[in-house]
Parts: C-alpha cells; structure tokens; sequence
C-alpha cells in the first residue's frame, strides 16, 4: 500500500510538472494585442539627423504624439541610430535614452503604439552601398559585430521591457543589405533566440534583404512557430516618381516629365534625356505602373505572410516633398487601395521631414490634401 500511495505521488507530481510545462509553453505562445494600421515614422529626429541638444528636444514633442491620434493614425515607428545612443567605447548617452523613453510615454498617453527601429548601426548603413562604401558593413562578416548588435538589444530591452507586449514592439535592424540572403537569416535566427530568452512574447518586427525589398520576400526564412512577429517591407517604386529631384539618388538627376499611371517616360522625354542617364530610364519606357503593377509587386510578401500567418507591414513609403503633387496624390490613392485591399500594415516617411506632411518650423501642414487622403483609407478594427 505504502508503495502504491509512493507511486500514486509520484505520477500525481509528474502531471503537475507537465502542465506547469505546457501552461508555459502556452503561454509564451499567446498572440499579443499588437494590432497596427495607420502610421508614419517620426524621422530625422532620433536617427539621420546631427540635432543634439535644445533643438534634439524640441523636434519631437507631447503634442506631436497628440497630433497623430486627433488626425487618427494608430502607431508610429521611431527609428533610432547607435550613434545617438552610444558612443564609440559603447557607452550609453543618457540624453537620447530620455528621449525615446519621454516618446513611448506619449504614445501611451494618445493611444499609439510604437514601434522601436534599430535603423542605422556603426557595422551596418544600408545606403553604404550606394554610397561605394560598401566595405564599410562588416555585419554580416563579424562575430564581434553580430554580438555587439545583441549586446544593443539586451540593453535596449533592459530599459523598454515595462512597457506592455501589446503597446511597443522592437524592429532589430532597418534595411538590412547582405551579399546573400542566408547571411540575413542566419543573422535574424541569432538575434532572435537572444531576444526571445530575454522576452518570450514581445512583437519583434522582422523585414526582408536587400533594403526590406518586396522582391526578395520569399528568400526570408522566419522562426518557426512565433506569432508575436510582424514581417516588414518597404516600397518606393517607382522611383522615377517618388524620388523625382533626390539629389542623393541617381535617377533624381533626371528633369523631364514623368506620367502616372501608365507608362512613366516617353520616347521623346527619353530621347531627350543625357545619355548619362539613358540607362536608368530605359525601365521605364515601356512599363505600364498603375495599382495591378502595385498589387503584383506586393504579390509574394502577401503570400509569405499568409504562409506564417502573420501581419503584414510596409514600414517605409512615400513621395519626396519637390514631386508634382498631382502624380504624388494618384500613386498615393494606388497604395492605400491595395493596403486595404491586403489590410497591409504601414507606416509614411515621414511625419515632418522630405518626405513628410508636416512642417515643424511653421507649426503647420505642409501637405493637408495628402493627410486627408491617408485618413480616408481603412483604420484600425476595433
């Protein structure tokens, strides 16, 4: 009897430790209430901007974060630069921590979530490419930069893991630019594992190679089995058109006209192009862009979402500031069709830079049609 009681004990104990287990495996499978729609990035403030300072604090402020919930945007992304917030020997600089801390404070406040972008780290600028500084990502080559990333994010979790799963989630690097797809993804298994032993359900945002391109969704391998992950790409195309006048690209040395929808340069404007540029308009000769070009290119992230079952977000689109309005607000209206057509996730850049709708200086609109345009898309489900 004694033996059988020891034995009746012993399998009692068991099945309490296999559903303490299981409870917990459950638990840390639970889906979190981070659901997105409208938004838009708030940068050139804490990321791409040499404000320190005074000036630092004053480019963001409360009623920014006001602003966007009363127009009626859900979330915003905040990219964030290292060089803002450590120095070379790896020191944090407490001003900047404040910053982006005062920042989820107010999303709080205004009923925003947020998303936190690792955007630019010293070991990785995704336009050092462009730049022929390519040699200048040792990311995907370094140990030691692949540690020092985790080290970013142990820390940046450390000071941002009391806000709630469901309100701030982190997007560990922006545009990541890999000489093969396989070094992204082994990258992301690594960062992942890290972040997830530190915080087993926070929404982690994750984008495809190759500056979060569309084209190469379908080379993105996604940890297996974690719902509390939003995958991201970005779109500018075509850039003819939204990057018409960017002096840092070059196609925005092109100065002729440029049509929308349809096919976007003639044979006349190209003729009269310099040949220094014939190259890159050549694309655009005898494609037609209109929203099914749209909805084709967005054909494979939409698919790979569906095949993890999860959100899917653009976390960068929009027109350069100097383009004609008119064609800005046609490929606008395209975009939003297909985003709600999708329930695709987005984010504008930007808030108050080149690309934005808002003019900090003046306290005033700078682009109100384009706002208003935004606002008529589909919102948050509540």
């Amino acid at each position: 009897m004694k033996k059988t009681l020891i034995s009746l004990a012993l399998i009692a104990m068991t099945m309490l430790a296999m559903t303490a287990c299981s409870t917990k495996t459950e638990s840390n499978n639970e889906v979190n209430d981070f659901r997105i729609k409208r938004g838009t990035n708030l940068s050139h403030w804490l990321s791409q901007s040499e404000e320190r300072g005074e000036a630092r604090k004053q480019h963001i402020q409360e009623d920014d974060f006001q602003r966007l919930e009363q127009l009626g945007f859900d979330f915003v992304r905040i990219p964030i630069d290292e060089v803002q917030f450590w120095d070379e020997e790896g020191n944090k600089l407490p001003e900047a921590w404040d910053l982006l801390t005062n920042a989820l404070d107010f999303c709080g406040k205004y009923h925003l979530r947020a998303i936190v972008d690792l955007h630019i780290i010293r070991s990785h600028y995704f336009n050092a490419v462009n730049e022929g500084n390519g040699s200048a990502n040792t990311l995907f080559t370094s140990e030691k930069a692949q540690q020092d990333l985790i080290n970013m994010w142990y820390q940046l979790s450390d000071a941002l893991k009391g806000y709630s799963n469901d309100s701030v989630a982190y997007e560990f690097m922006n545009e990541p630019v890999a000489e093969d797809h396989e070094q992204w993804n082994q990258l992301i298994a690594k960062v992942h594992k890290a972040l997830r032993e530190r915080e087993p359900q926070r929404t982690l945002v994750i984008g495809s190679n190759m500056w979060q391109g569309y084209q190469t969704m379908k080379y993105l391998k996604v940890p297996e089995g974690d719902k509390n992950i939003v995958l991201s790409f970005h779109y500018y195309n075509p850039m003819i058109l939204t990057h018409y006048g960017a002096w840092w690209t070059p196609i925005g040395k092109y100065t002729g006209k440029v049509n929308y929808p349809g096919v976007l340069v003639s044979k006349e404007d190209y003729e009269a192009a310099p040949d220094s540029l014939k190259k890159e308009l050549e694309q655009y000769l005898t494609q037609e862009w209109n929203v099914d070009k749209i909805r084709e290119d967005f054909k494979d992230a939409i698919e790979v979402a569906k095949r993890y079952g999860l959100q899917l977000f653009c976390g960068e689109w929009g027109v350069y500031e100097p383009v004609d309005r008119e064609l800005a607000y046609k490929w606008t209206k395209d975009m939003l069709t297909v985003f709600d057509e999708f329930n695709i996730a987005w984010t504008t850049w930007c808030y108050d830079a080149d690309f934005g709708f808002w003019d900090q200086k003046k306290n005033d609109y700078k682009d109100k049609p384009l706002v208003e345009m935004l606002m008529n898309s589909k919102g948050l489900e509540k």
